[in-house]
């Protein structure tokens, strides 16, 4: 069972002005997307992993780079075309505040499986290649490093949402109910059986447990003990 941490990029000005930046080139870490990954890196010193996994854009790049930094080991880089950010299309670029006023805006907000962006992608099918990309890549680490493997998957803020969705067994329609906030950590191990989520929309705490060997493959009945 290896566990996968799901890591957003540290906040850009894109986000501060409210932009769609989408698949933009050039769009990078603002001074406090910078100062939100570095604190994410530093959380994340306390596990050993064996592979940084990033999206494509400049944001996940600048933020995987401050997080294989701080590492004390070598873990793999690698960059990953499927965990990159949705295809927003003719949207790219836009303001939130004129997509809101789109009739697809609806649909994204409350039936996001329907969404297709014009001249862009579905967010199912985003969640597709997200999804199996993630299990994909937990799979080959597994295999390679062992059930203890932990590893980091540097993405952005649907395509984690979309995995967190699928990890908990919900319906893509509601997958704009979890948050996902710059430089957030979610957790999630794969097994034979289900997906367990372990962590999500978190900007600190220890991480430490996380160098023990992975739970059981079954839910403890009752809840059991935690991490000791």
């Amino acid at each position: 069972m290896g566990t996968v941490i799901l890591v957003r990029h540290g906040r850009t000005q894109a986000n501060v002005d409210g932009i769609l930046a989408g698949r933009t080139a050039g769009v990078d870490l603002d001074d406090r997307g910078r100062e939100q990954a570095a604190a994410t890196a530093e959380r994340l010193t306390t596990v050993p992993l064996v592979a940084v996994v990033s999206s494509p854009l400049d944001r996940c790049r600048q933020t995987s780079a401050l997080i294989l930094d701080r590492q004390q080991g070598s873990p793999e880089f690698v960059v990953e075309d499927d965990i990159t950010e949705c295809d927003y299309g003719d949207w790219q670029g836009g303001t939130l505040k004129q997509l809101s006023t789109e009739k697809l805006w609806k649909v994204v907000q409350s039936n996001p499986s329907a969404a297709v962006f014009p001249g862009g992608e579905s967010l199912a099918t985003m969640q597709s290649r997200a999804v199996a990309a993630i299990r994909r890549l937990d799979a080959e680490f597994e295999e390679k490093y062992g059930p203890g493997a932990v590893w980091a998957a540097v993405s952005h803020g649907d395509i984690i949402k979309s995995v967190l969705a699928d990890a908990y067994g919900m319906h893509l329609d509601l997958f704009q109910r979890i948050s996902v906030g710059p430089a957030s950590v979610s957790i999630v191990r794969y097994g034979a059986g289900s997906p367990s989520v372990h962590a999500t929309n978190t900007e600190s705490g220890d991480l430490s447990w996380l160098r023990t060997a992975p739970a059981p493959a079954d839910a403890p009945v009752g809840g059991g003990a935690g991490p000791a």
